[in-house]
């Protein structure tokens, strides 16, 4: 195994800047670096060190050395932390320094892949240091935190376990007893095995909500121009982030701004104001709206509660109807504001009646935002399946599962039972990489940041 480094801290300038080495030349190439060939801290312990330039005295940085030895490290490793001053001409330095002495520059997620291949964790809890970087929110990086420390692990060993014990009986059974299985293994086997189904029921059950935790939601707000969009788009981020004026079109193009609501986080998303125009950057804007329009997961049609509906309200309407929409109408301070008779005779969607002015129907929005994704409770909602692999694999398993289930209440040999009890096993061990291929890894890898 050669030796890598890495920055293991964000490009560009910071009080501190960190870089990692690991593997088994670690050692001698940060002695070369720092100028001393018997330099070997406590494990553990930081110490300051001069970093010198390759081949002379003259002195890079002052930086605190951090050693990791095999295989109490991340990665399993002797692993070297450098803590320099965040200044990239410092770092690019040190890190070329040790690409001279002899280290490879890591490939992104390469220290968690060999944290990996070492036995340190397993790859669901690897894919949790990931989504614990990239979480949006403090419910995201709850939940992820709660896989890193094993929990996903945990949940399946259970199910695992149930279906290893149920392939030694059935294999024993063809390997060594002529008859077949008594009728009381059978309802054994039987119930181990609707036991097995309901768990991984249970668990798959909960992506619904825990998806949302980790990837969000893309909101977006449509309708014709001077409606209220981007005061509600403000009134939402509590921050005057899009311009508004009396003007109509005063919005040209999309802004999005991310917000959190009950823990899921939420890419919000003005836009220009939909109508005919002969303006060419106006012209673009709408099209630049109908884009976001097709990408977003909910869709807030705002209206002008306070004017009949216009040809513009109606085509806005009518290209949401095929998305998951609701029906804002704003300005319900205006006296002239009629909420019933328009929310009765025009709209199919659920109708929220707002004032961009005086806030009021503000909570209501955000509710109404949630709504159609189910109930998000952040704070009770325990272990959640966050990742769409975890997902898919739990129903594979569950569906090869039921299917011997139902070969064995037909009356089917061990021989086809057991068909399916190693395939759901082996896709149970996928989610934790027992049984992963290379190629799955290396497409898991590749969404990780470099240095991690």
């Amino acid at each position: 195994m050669d030796t890598i480094v890495a920055l293991g801290t964000p490009a560009g300038r910071s009080a501190i800047g960190v870089i990692r080495l690991s593997g088994p030349d670690s050692l001698g190439i940060v002695r070369s670096i720092v100028g001393d060939t018997h330099f070997k801290p406590e494990p553990s312990q930081s110490v300051l060190r001069s970093i010198r330039s390759n081949g002379s005295n003259s002195i890079l940085d002052r930086a605190l050395v951090t050693y990791f030895p095999a295989p109490n490290s991340y990665t399993g490793e002797d692993v070297f932390e450098i803590s320099c001053h965040g200044s990239p001409v410092i770092l690019r330095q040190v890190v070329d320094l040790s690409l001279g002495l002899g280290a490879r520059l890591a490939g992104p997620g390469e220290f968690t892949l060999r944290a990996l291949s070492n036995g340190k964790l397993d790859l669901s809890q690897a894919e949790a240091i990931r989504d614990l970087i990239n979480a949006q929110t403090e419910a995201g990086a709850q939940q992820a935190l709660r896989q890193l420390m094993g929990e996903l692990s945990a949940r399946l060993q259970g199910p695992q376990q149930k279906l290893i014990q149920t392939i030694v009986q059935l294999e024993s059974a063809l390997e060594f007893v002529e008859d077949d299985l008594p009728q009381l293994r059978k309802q054994h086997i039987a119930r181990e095995l609707a036991d097995v189904a309901t768990d991984l029921d249970r668990l798959a059950s909960t992506f619904e909500v825990g998806h949302l935790l980790r990837d969000g939601l893309k909101v977006t707000f449509a309708g014709r121009p001077n409606v209220g969009k981007s005061s509600l788009f403000n009134m939402l981020l509590a921050s005057e982030r899009a311009i508004v004026t009396e003007v109509p079109g005063t919005t040209r193009d999309t802004l999005t701004e991310r917000i959190s609501l009950d823990g899921v986080p939420i890419l919000l998303t003005d836009t220009a104001g939909v109508r005919d125009s002969t303006d060419r950057i106006e012209s673009m804007g709408v099209e630049r709206t109908r884009q976001a329009m097709a990408e977003a997961d909910l869709l807030v049609v705002v209206i002008d509660g306070s004017e009949d509906l216009r040809a513009e309200d109606l085509s806005v309407l009518s290209q949401a109807r095929s998305a998951r929409h609701i029906v804002t109408l704003n300005k319900s301070d205006v006296p002239s504001f009629d909420l019933l008779e328009k929310s009765r005779s025009s709209f199919e969607a659920r109708t929220i009646s707002v004032s961009a002015v005086t806030g009021y129907g503000l909570e209501t929005l955000r509710a109404a935002i949630l709504e159609p994704f189910g109930s998000v409770d952040s704070s009770n909602a325990g272990f959640l399946i966050t990742d769409a692999r975890h997902y898919d694999l739990l129903l594979r398993a569950r569906a090869e599962v039921q299917s011997s289930f139902d070969l064995l209440q037909g009356g089917a040999s061990e021989e086809l039972v057991v068909i399916g009890l190693h395939n759901g096993l082996r896709f149970l061990g996928q989610i934790t990489g027992e049984t992963t291929t290379e190629e799955i890894l290396s497409e898991i890898f590749a969404t990780f940041c470099i240095g991690k």
